[in-house]
């Protein structure tokens, strides 16, 4: 099970990445969010282009944004591994294009009320769907219970379609969801690793040790 940790509620993000950096996280997640397409909104690119200055970790990029592609450019430009859009945005086809392009791994989420046969067009296309347990847009919410059926019902979606995609799941995740969610290759978890005081030690939990 790999984990990658959003720094979404952390009061002092550039000391939490600096910690973070020296745990066994597997990515940092980052999220992007432009106020529109969910209601949060975070830091502008230009505060985190130097995010290499505090951590070494690849980013697992998630953007909740309108218009994405106004955004790939910029975060192509970083250690990215992953940059993931959504099913419901616009010229989805066009941002997984231009995110190939630049040879970074391409991701598809949805929100916990999409239908999940809206990822039937793009599975033979992308390398990572991120179910939201959540609603997007806030830090800190509780995982919502009915995510535990669209995990299995998107891996019998993978499998009909013989797709190799990753499954990631964001939203809510601590050491108690992670026990239940063995079917999914990455957990996204933010608050549950932030607020404690080892941040080593909360994702050892989440990986079940």
């Amino acid at each position: 099970m790999r984990v990658s940790v959003s720094y979404l509620t952390s009061k002092d993000i550039t000391n939490d990445l600096r910690k973070l950096n020296v745990t066994n996280a597997d990515y940092i997640h980052v999220d992007v969010m432009d106020g529109k397409f969910v209601k949060g909104k975070t830091l502008a690119f230009k505060h985190l282009k130097n995010i290499h200055k505090y951590t070494s970790k690849r980013l697992d990029v998630h953007l909740m944004v309108k218009k994405p592609l106004k955004y790939i450019d910029d975060y192509a430009t970083l250690n990215t591994e992953f940059i993931t859009v959504h099913v419901e945005n616009k010229d989805v086809n066009k941002a997984l294009d231009l995110i190939a392009s630049y040879g970074i791994k391409k991701g598809i989420s949805l929100k916990p009320d999409t239908d999940i046969d809206m990822l039937i067009p793009y599975l033979d296309k992308v390398d990572l769907i991120l179910i939201m347990s959540v609603v997007p847009g806030k830090g800190g919410q509780e995982f919502m219970e009915e995510s535990f059926e669209r995990v299995k019902k998107i891996k019998k979606l993978l499998k009909d379609h013989k797709s190799k995609a990753l499954i990631s799941i964001d939203g809510g995740i601590n050491d108690e969801i992670a026990k239940k969610l063995k079917d999914v290759d990455i957990l996204v978890s933010g608050n549950y690793v932030i607020s404690g005081n080892d941040f080593q030690y909360q994702i050892y939990k989440l990986r079940g040790n």
